[in-house]
């Protein structure tokens, strides 16, 4: 009898939770989407602001300089073709 009062007892906690995560989940989603806008809002405002500092009609200005790749090293070796021999 007492196994019965337990599993019943977990049964209800277990619906219960599933109605009341059911009622309150828009309200969670809704909060979350909410925090997820503010965060890119303030992102795209820091990016905006640092992009636009003051400059002069004509000026250049080279923010990132790119680097240079080594296209290849001479001393790998000897170059050698291979003919197919039917």
């Amino acid at each position: 009898m007492k196994f019965i009062q337990t599993l019943l007892i977990i049964l209800l906690i277990f619906f219960g939770l599933r109605i009341l995560f059911r009622l309150l989940a828009p309200y969670i989603m809704r909060y979350i989407a909410k925090k997820a806008g503010e965060r890119f809002q303030n992102m795209a405002q820091g990016y905006s602001s640092r992009n636009q500092s003051p400059k002069q009609e004509g000026e250049t200005v080279i923010e990132d300089v790119p680097r240079r790749e080594q296209t290849s090293n001479k001393n790998v070796g000897e170059y050698i073709d291979y003919e197919e021999i039917d």
